[in-house]
């Protein structure tokens, strides 16, 4: 009994307390729990709408003259005469006499050649009156000739008259035509003295050179006091009334490029410029597409296309635009007619799909074709519509499904209807290429990739 009273005395309060720790443990409530709400991270967009753009390439090549000219000695002799202008770098117009070549020994053979011909007028009369009378002496044995054939006839004369009148017939015959002959040598002799004299008269022109059109000479060799030889190069020039540029350009973007100026659109139709790029300045020329090389450059699968500035050098302005220059190294940028269209960023597309951010603010994926693309901006043909809110924030901080905030980017959306139409220009590269990689990573970065890689093609 005592030893049941004390496990009692020991069993209860033990009991008990663990029912109330139990109880104890039920009654304690969860912890509360704070909800955090991240932030929506912000992107940079820019609001889809028709842009005009011009479908445009540019290509890069060297200015060469339209024209070259070179003059060679077509005689020899010495330079007794030299034009102001013949040095290097100035320009001769049309006309100018550059050179002058001795002409005293073409002179004096002219002058002998006519005193040849001169004698063979003497010689002429000479032998006109000499045949005059052949033919007189011709005429008279003839005559005698009959008489005495008659008088045989008769009886009179004998075979031996006869035979004498035939001999003088042929006398007089042989000297007709000696003469006749001797007029038709020196007919032919005075052919030749005038052929000669015909040579010895183009090659007294070819004394002076003259420049053939308006000239800027180049290398100069000939001087004052030379003996030049026959085809010996005397001086070099070129054209200056148009410069040409061949210019290659990727057969990739060429195709789209004349697909848009229609059916029966041509390379010829399109419209060139052409630039020159250089610290803080641009300057360009109105060009025409002259021709299409015969060739492709197979080391870049490029087309060579030939361009046409006409009368670079009347178009110069001192300090402002530079003349075009041989092996000067140019943009050449061909365009087609402008357009309405969605124009993007080119980055902003990736293998065929973009992220734009929903009425909701969330960033939802696209697959999207393009129908014209350069290195900085796309022509979106399916896919996007407008009023799209396009993500052009680096990829890395854009993620599929998250919300966002979006922050419309209005200096890229300027950026792009200037690339768009051909407006960013090669000194605006410096400035474009440094804008950013995105809003998202702080305001450190700038504004906008696409465009801002500043090819305007």
């Amino acid at each position: 009994m005592t030893f049941l009273l004390r496990i009692l005395a020991i069993g209860v309060p033990t009991a008990l307390g663990v029912v109330a720790i139990l109880y104890a443990g039920a009654l304690r409530g969860a912890p509360e729990v704070k909800e955090r709400n991240r932030p929506p991270q912000p992107v940079r967009v820019i609001t889809l709408a028709p842009t005009p753009i011009v479908p445009h390439v540019s290509g890069y090549g060297t200015v060469a003259p339209a024209r070259e000219w070179r003059a060679v000695a077509r005689v020899e002799g010495e330079v007794v005469e030299t034009s102001p202008l013949l040095a290097n770098g100035e320009i001769a117009p049309a006309g100018t006499i550059l050179l002058k070549i001795d002409d005293t020994d073409l002179r004096l053979t002219l002058a002998q050649i006519d005193a040849q011909m001169d004698a063979l007028d003497v010689k002429d009369e000479t032998l006109g009156a000499s045949l005059e009378i052949n033919r007189s002496d011709l005429a008279l044995g003839e005559a005698d000739l009959e008489r005495q054939k008659t008088l045989q006839q008769r009886g009179v004369a004998t075979q031996v008259g006869v035979d004498q009148a035939e001999r003088a017939v042929l006398a007089a015959r042989a000297k007709v035509t000696e003469s006749e002959n001797q007029l038709a040598l020196n007919e032919a002799e005075r052919n030749v003295l005038a052929a000669q004299r015909a040579i010895a008269a183009r090659n007294l022109d070819f004394t002076e050179i003259t420049a053939p059109y308006d000239l800027r000479i180049g290398t100069v060799s000939a001087e004052l006091g030379q003996v030049v030889t026959r085809g010996a190069t005397l001086v070099t020039a070129e054209g200056t009334d148009a410069a040409e540029i061949t210019a290659q350009f990727p057969l990739g973007r060429m195709g789209p490029l004349v697909r848009a100026l229609g059916p029966d659109g041509t390379v010829m139709g399109l419209k060139a410029e052409v630039r020159l790029t250089t610290p803080g300045h641009n300057v360009n020329w109105d060009a025409t597409v002259d021709r299409v090389a015969e060739a492709v450059d197979a080391r870049v699968q490029a087309a060579n296309i030939v361009v046409r500035v006409d009368d670079p050098l009347g178009k110069a302005q001192p300090g402002v635009r530079p003349p075009l220059r041989r092996n000067m190294f140019v943009e050449v940028q061909l365009s087609a007619p402008a357009r309405k269209a969605l124009v993007v960023p080119a980055d902003a597309v990736q293998n065929g799909r973009a992220l734009v951010v929903t009425a909701e603010g969330k960033l939802e994926p696209r697959s999207v074709a393009l129908s014209y693309s350069t290195d900085s901006v796309a022509v979106v043909s399916k896919g996007l519509e407008p009023g799209d809110k396009l993500v052009v924030t680096d990829p890395s901080v854009a993620v599929p499904g998250m919300m966002v905030k979006p922050v419309e980017d209005e200096a890229l959306t300027a950026e792009i209807a200037a690339a768009a139409t051909g407006a960013a220009s090669g000194a605006d590269k410096g400035t474009e290429k440094g804008s950013g990689k995105g809003a998202g990573k702080g305001e450190g970065k700038g504004s906008g990739k696409g465009p801002g890689k500043g090819k305007a093609e």
